[in-house]
């Protein structure tokens, strides 16, 4: 069986008083989820607007990746192809789509 899709995500950054704050969104066409994330720079540190952007975008993307394992895994369980909850068993709340 073939199948194929496009997501589409769009990544969000914005810093201010040596602060980045990353929000990404992704559309799967059934799905909106939204994964965020924050950087600090230390003030003993050189300010470089580029790591805060990296870390806070790598924070933002592990929220949505563990939000997607929690969809897959609930939607394995659904379709009966496991016997015991993933969900559970990780201690993840469960989610509501929108």
């Amino acid at each position: 069986m073939s199948h194929t899709a496009q997501w589409t995500a769009r990544l969000h950054l914005s810093e201010d008083d040596r602060r980045t704050e990353a929000r990404v969104d992704l559309n799967t066409g059934s799905a909106h989820l939204t994964g965020s994330g924050t950087a600090r720079c230390n003030p003993i540190d050189t300010d470089v607007p580029e790591i805060g952007d990296e870390l806070a975008a790598a924070r933002a993307l592990e929220q949505l990746a563990a939000q997607l394992k929690r969809n897959a895994y609930h939607d394995m369980e659904a379709a009966g192809n496991v016997r015991k909850s993933r969900v559970a068993q990780l201690g993840w709340p469960e989610m509501t789509r929108s």
